[in-house]
C-alpha cells in the first residue's frame, strides 16, 4: 500500500488543535504505517511540497502571509481539511473585526508598548478581517471544535486515508 502524503498547517490559531492531534498518541504509529508527514510544524520541512493527498488545515486567514499561504497549500492539495473553529468559523481570531486593523495595532504596538509605530518589515500585513478558510479557497471536510478532540482527529485522518469522507455528525460540534 502506498501511503498518503499529509501535511498539517498552522495559521492564525492558538496551536490546540495541533496538541490534540498529538493526543492522538500511541495511535500515531497506527498512522504513520499509513501515512507520510510531508509538512507540519511538528517537522522541519521548509516549503510545502506538490502533491499533498490531505492538508489539515488549523487557524484562520488573518494576513497577507495566511492568505498567500493557504492559496498555494490549495492548489498542491488533493483534499482540505478545515481543522478546528477558527479555520471552520474565524472563531477567536476573527473577535478583531468589529474593531479594525488600526485600532488593534494602536493599542499593541504605541499603547501598550510604545516603538513609534507598528513593525511593517517583521510582522506580516493584517487583512482588513479575518476570514475562515473556506472563503478564501474550497474546503472538503470541516472539522468544528476548539480543538476538535484525538479521537475525532484520529477517526478523520484514518477516514481519509482510507479514501473516505468521515461522518462527523456524532462526533464533534462547535467548541467542543
Amino acid at each position: 500500500m502506498t501511503k498518503k502524503r499529509v501535511a498539517t498547517v498552522w495559521l492564525d490559531g492558538c496551536s490546540g488543535c495541533h496538541m490534540s492531534f498529538l493526543d492522538i498518541d500511541h495511535r500515531l504509529l497506527d498512522l504513520a504505517d499509513a501515512i507520510d508527514l510531508v509538512y507540519s510544524p511538528l517537522v522541519d520541512f521548509k516549503d510545502f511540497p506538490d502533491d499533498v493527498d490531505v492538508t489539515l488545515v488549523e487557524g484562520a486567514i488573518s494576513s497577507e502571509e495566511d492568505l498567500e499561504k493557504i492559496q498555494r497549500i490549495r492548489s498542491k492539495t488533493k483534499v482540505l481539511v478545515s481543522l478546528g473553529d477558527c479555520a471552520v468559523t474565524g472563531n477567536v481570531p476573527s473577535l478583531r473585526n468589529p474593531v479594525g486593523v488600526g485600532p488593534i495595532l494602536q493599542r499593541v504596538y504605541l499603547d501598550e508598548h510604545p516603538l513609534g509605530a507598528a513593525p511593517d518589515q517583521v510582522v506580516p500585513k493584517l487583512l482588513p478581517a479575518v476570514r475562515p478558510v473556506h472563503s478564501v479557497v474550497q474546503v472538503d471536510v470541516y472539522v468544528p471544535g476548539c480543538p476538535p478532540s484525538a479521537d475525532t482527529i484520529f477517526h478523520v485522518v484514518s477516514e481519509l486515508v482510507a479514501g473516505r469522507i468521515p461522518d462527523l455528525t456524532d462526533r464533534t460540534r462547535f467548541g467542543a
